[in-house]
């Protein structure tokens, strides 16, 4: 069969679906993956075959810092005490979170002239099935078009399907945003909107069963298997550190798109400078722009791949990417997250994975990135350092981690789906 994926802008997201790719590719199924220009290089690199779909738009920062979020504060409670809550929503009211949302994805992401481009590639390749990340809504408008089936991909918590199990009780009637966005659209094609446009026909899951997601949706598991992308590590890496190394990053997915209330350099080397460990910091040139100076035992690096840092790692403090929380619970590292701002972050799984890691005991939800002081990351480090139980309970996910349906495991269970699903072509 063919498999359509498509992804949002982000390289992370693109990455949370190269394993599944690759997985039924090498069981013998064609695979395309379709992006907006701005990832074309980066599918690319993955080694499958790609097209790039829609228009070369401004640089997605311009676009982001662009956009116009609703007036007032996003997250009061966060704003407060420093720590966002997954049950709260932005400004109070999930009708308006749902909204904003929608409109940023729409106006940001997913113009609709790039949507009429992918459906005219689909009509033309004709997948069998299309698996989009949650947010590429352009990929359920196209599989309904050509009638494959249709599945999501979330990289971390399910958003979407939170807030419409939120906002259930209005979406019956005019106020729909994704409806008003993606019906036109589907009609100009001789097709209908429902709730599967939305959520799929079902749902690839590649999160650990402890972390939160709504009911009432299909989820199909699977390990996320951590993928950074074409690398070369260095040699260092693989060498037996002298002592303990924390590996600090602020995510791949905020350096290319320059976006999140994020704690500066300066800050994160303070906190570290008088432990007796060694730190390694990927940052780029202008996140190093802060810090007047690097103390001697941080090691600044602009990219090394995690998955060959973190197995010589004692603790990992990041952001909450989907990538570096599963790369950390592959290889058993205690963590420490401090999300960005909640109008970006919280969505996007932060905070339901801090809040996981907590109640696991392998690790901390040190601070939002507004709130993150030297002393808070100080003594997040020393406490996940110095008491053993977080290292035990990391290294107990991630044997959970491993027992969980590799993609190649689900290969056979998006074989009979798709089967059930798709319209018979004449």
């Amino acid at each position: 069969m063919r498999i359509l994926f498509v992804t949002n802008p982000f390289r992370a997201h693109l990455y949370v679906q190269v394993p599944l790719a690759w997985a039924l590719r090498t069981a013998g199924h064609e695979v395309c993956v379709a992006g907006p220009p701005e990832v074309a290089e980066a599918i690319a690199h993955c080694g499958l075959p790609g097209v790039a779909v829609g228009e070369v738009m401004r640089p997605i920062q311009e676009r982001m810092t662009s956009f116009q979020a609703p007036e007032g504060p996003c997250d009061p409670r966060g704003d407060r005490t420093g720590k966002s809550v997954q049950s709260d929503y932005g400004w109070g009211d999930p009708h308006v979170e749902l909204e904003d949302f929608t409109t940023g994805v729409h106006e940001v992401f997913f113009p609709d002239s790039l949507t009429d481009d992918l459906v005219g590639f689909a009509r033309r390749w004709l997948p069998d099935l299309v698996i989009m990340d949650s947010s590429a809504y352009p990929g359920a408008v196209a599989a309904r078009v050509v009638g494959a089936a249709h599945a999501r991909i979330t990289p971390s918590v399910d958003r979407v399907a939170q807030l419409r199990s939120a906002c259930r009780a209005g979406l019956g009637s005019a106020d729909d945003p994704l409806r008003d966005w993606l019906q036109p659209l589907l009609q100009k094609y001789g097709c209908d909107f429902d709730e599967t446009t939305v959520l799929g026909q079902w749902t690839i899951s590649p999160m650990p069963p402890w972390i939160w997601q709504p009911e009432g949706v299909h989820y199909l598991p699977v390990r996320n298997v951590p993928f950074n992308g074409p690398a070369t590590a260095p040699r260092w890496v693989y060498e037996p550190p002298a002592r303990r190394r924390v590996c600090i990053t602020q995510g791949i997915s905020h350096r290319d798109a320059g976006i999140g209330d994020v704690a500066p350099a300066v800050d994160l080397f303070e906190a570290v400078a008088d432990l007796d460990i060694e730190v390694i910091a990927t940052f780029t040139a202008e996140q190093l722009e802060s810090a007047s100076a690097i103390p001697d035992n941080v090691r600044t690096v602009d990219f090394v791949p995690f998955t060959s840092l973190l197995p010589t790692c004692s603790a990992f403090v990041h952001e909450g990417g989907v990538g570096s929380f599963a790369t950390a619970l592959e290889h058993g590292v205690p963590q420490i997250i401090a999300p960005h701002d909640a109008k970006v972050e919280k969505w996007w799984g932060p905070v339901t994975m801090a809040n996981g890691l907590e109640h696991r005991g392998a690790g901390i939800y040190a601070a939002n990135g507004h709130s993150l002081t030297p002393d808070i990351l100080r003594d997040s480090l020393k406490l996940v350092l110095e008491d053993p139980s977080y290292a035990a309970n990391a290294a107990q996910l991630r044997t959970e981690v491993r027992a969980m349906p590799s993609p190649n495991d689900l290969v056979p269970a998006l074989e009979k789906l798709t089967a059930d699903h798709r319209t018979p072509r004449r």
